[in-house]
């Protein structure tokens, strides 16, 4: 589609491409409720994952990658979603959720549905992924199977490096069992004491052994050929007679715990936040334990001593036919140089605005400039900070920082434009969680630099995405304004999809002067010129939005909304949908993630149209379009439709007007509904399918975007090269695919 069509009307083009693709619209009497369960629909999402990993057509690594990333995201899910609702059972609450579930019946069905995850799991590595790797010479031996050559480097490896670092832990009348820290892989060891000690009938002597975690899983083995591995546990497991010299050792179990980890910070009590969270993320190794997983294979005795001591019960425990903790899968593309078994890197491109350009002042004053990452790098927003900080004509720098590299070259560019006498303020969100050990490191060093650093607000999460440099510029001071869907985290810009748009405007720059007065101090706004924040704005104009739209149908004007998120779950949104789609309201939704609106249900939702990506890049950015009787309003957001997001976040939407960008917006959205590669359509029963290919031509959106951007980069340059020089169309994998934590 030219940018003709686009420049036209973007529902012109929209109604031609998708239609509503249900082979009969059911009563919402086969369902047990509208909504569906947010936890259960989450774990579609990670069964998306996991096809990804089932998917022969992909690159086998890239394969790995998957596989590597769905026993994350299983962690994540029990630490924070599971742990939640063992601490409501356990409190007796017994409300039901918008769905109709109540915390007890919640767990029951999630329990059943990871069982059969993981079971296809395994069944995804045993059956399918190990064969391939054999195959291509990539081998993950057992101990017995080294060669005579292999023994002698393990051994030498063992008795240097490993013995020094263990340290077995008896159990027995004398001795406690031990506190096993969080996610940990341990040795269960029985053992048999000497007779010259006596020992009761009863007592079942046994020792824990911890892997140790400072040292790599995966050992690399000598070989002729190929790459071959073996795993540190099997090591240890091998030796472990060494490690318990003068006594009899019996069977070995390897095991793996969960524990809750969901921090319960009250910051209104909170004297010092810093030091509380401190103070909550160290005592988040030692949680109520959730989950066991246990190596199949195990003493008949073993099972009871854990489970009695661990107080967990039969449905949360997970007997594996494999080795636990499948995060190690992803380490294997670093020891192996497999082109061929990889998505070849994509660069990211320059972005067109400010190719050869060294003044991005310059630029931004010319325009508004729209970055489209990872297909566009994210340099320019680093340079712009960085040269807001070296600049003597820069004389404040504003910004909000929720996640940000371990080497962040914008905490650095802060802390410079600082200690040059600059005005600096950073609010530094210190509970992003699985993120605030980092953020508490990046506070404390700004803080020295001499920024200041606040943490937000009382009983709020920031999230929002913004940045103001105020410059004194020959006609005047005029604010230089960066807002986003992404964080300023120049590693996950690589492997997020994310806008940002970058504007001088004065009805943005006022808006993000008075937002940063918001956050710091006292000051509220009695209205906003461009910029929507959450929580006390966003949610009654996106519920007038939709309203607006409703209207219009009924008044049999064209209605449609197109939405892009990570994840909805708001049931007051989901209803005002609803409404929409019964009164005509052509509604569109790209929804990664968890999704509770049931889709193409008979007088509920016939006009909504929901599907989900899983590509090579995790999609992330989140878009809203209404037609508005013609006038067609778009948005780009920090912020998803749930009620975290709307209620208890700070969190910054904001309109995109500048035709160009635009039109570059109007085509993402254009394209993604076009997938027929990387979309899942959602059924009205929660479940997903993919695109029909059989009337669908195949069509990669990430991949036509990867081709926009280098078309657009090879436009700058006098010859330019074809898409084919970068990656091939044909490979459709992914190098992460994982959940943000949020």
């Amino acid at each position: 589609m030219d940018k003709d069509q686009f420049n036209q009307s973007f529902i012109a083009a929209l109604d031609t491409i998708l239609g509503i693709e249900y082979a009969r619209f059911p009563e919402i009497s086969e369902f047990p409720s509208q909504l569906v369960n947010r936890e259960l629909s989450w774990l579609e999402f990670n069964e998306r994952v996991l096809e990804e990993a089932r998917d022969k057509d992909n690159p086998l690594l890239e394969r790995l990658n998957f596989l590597s990333i769905t026993s994350s995201n299983l962690d994540e899910f029990f630490m924070i979603r599971v742990a939640s609702l063992k601490d409501q059972v356990n409190a007796g609450y017994k409300q039901p959720d918008p769905a109709g579930l109540k915390p007890g019946e919640q767990l029951e069905k999630i329990s059943q549905r990871t069982h059969e995850m993981v079971k296809k799991q395994y069944s995804t590595l045993l059956r399918s992924v190990i064969p391939a790797l054999e195959k291509n010479e990539i081998s993950i031996l057992d101990f017995d199977q080294l060669s005579g050559k292999q023994k002698t480097f393990v051994d030498h490896y063992y008795e240097s490096t490993v013995f020094p670092v263990l340290t077995p832990l008896a159990v027995d009348a004398a001795s406690p069992f031990p506190l096993i820290a969080n996610k940990t892989l341990n040795l269960l060891v029985r053992v048999e004491k000497p007779r010259k000690i006596k020992v009761s009938e009863e007592e079942k002597p046994f020792a824990i052994v911890q892997i140790p975690a400072v040292l790599p899983r995966l050992v690399e083995l000598p070989c002729d050929k190929g790459s071959q591995f073996v795993l540190l546990e099997d090591i240890i497991t091998a030796y472990i007679d060494r490690l318990f010299s003068g006594v009899k050792v019996g069977t070995v179990t390897c095991f793996r715990i969960m524990r809750n980890a969901d921090l319960a910070i009250d910051d209104e009590d909170a004297a010092d936040l810093l030091t509380e969270i401190e103070t909550q993320v160290r005592q988040r190794q030692w949680g109520e334990v959730i989950r066991l997983e246990i190596q199949k294979g195990f003493d008949s005795d073993v099972l009871p001593i854990l489970t009695d001591t661990l107080h967990i019960n039969g449905r949360d425990i997970y007997e594996i036919p494999g080795p636990l903790d499948l995060t190690f899968l992803s380490k294997i593309s670093k020891f192996v140089s497999r082109p061929d078994l990889q998505y070849p890197p994509f660069n990211s491109q320059p972005v067109p605005a400010f190719y050869d350009q060294s003044d991005l002042f310059a630029v931004i004053r010319e325009k508004d400039v729209l970055v489209n990452h990872p297909y566009e790098q994210f340099d320019p927003i680093i340079e712009l900070i960085r040269q807001a900080a070296e600049d003597p004509n820069v004389l404040a720098i504003k910004q909000t920082l929720y996640r940000v590299s371990g080497q962040s070259p914008i905490i650095n560019s802060l802390a410079e434009a600082a200690m040059r006498g600059k005005q600096v303020l950073v609010l530094v969100e210190l509970k992003a969680r699985f993120d605030e050990e980092n953020n508490i490191h990046w506070a404390k060093k700004l803080e020295q630099a001499g920024c200041h650093v606040i943490y937000g607000l009382i009983g709020l999460k920031t999230h929002s995405k913004i940045t103001l440099i105020v410059r004194n510029d020959e006609d005047g001071i005029r604010r230089y304004v960066h807002l986003g869907t992404g964080n300023y985290n120049d590693i996950t810009a690589r492997i997020y999809t994310d806008l940002g748009l970058l504007t001088c405007s004065e009805p943005y720059g006022r808006d993000a002067t008075d937002f940063f007065n918001l956050i710091s101090g006292y000051s509220t706004p009695l209205a906003w010129r461009k910029l929507i924040p959450a929580p006390k704005w966003l949610r009654a104009d996106t519920l007038n939005r939709i309203e607006q739209e409703r209207k219009n149908a009924l008044e049999g004007k064209p209605a449609r909304i197109v939405a892009k998120v990570n994840s909805l779950v708001d049931p007051e949104i989901i209803e005002a949908l609803y409404r929409a789609s019964q009164a005509g309201v052509k509604i569109y939704l790209i929804v990664r993630g968890i999704c509770c609106l049931r889709p193409g249900v008979k007088n509920l939702s016939e006009n909504i149209h929901v599907r989900s990506l899983v590509g090579r890049y995790l999609e992330h950015a989140r878009i809203f379009y209404y037609y508005n009787d013609g006038n067609e309003d778009l948005f780009l957001s920090s912020a998803d439709w749930m009620p975290r997001n709307l209620d208890r976040r700070i969190e910054l939407q904001f309109p995109v007007e500048d035709k160009e960008a635009r039109n570059r917006v109007f085509r993402i959205l254009m394209l993604q509904l076009m997938d027929a590669d990387r979309a899942r359509i959602m059924e009205p029963s929660g479940q997903y399918r993919r695109v029909d290919r059989r009337k669908t031509e195949p069509f990669d959106s990430q991949v036509q975007l990867c081709e926009d951007a280098v078309a657009a980069a090879n436009a700058l340059k006098p010859e330019p090269k074809t898409l084919d020089h970068y990656i091939p169309r044909e490979a459709n994998a992914t190098s992460i695919y994982q959940e943000p934590h949020q």
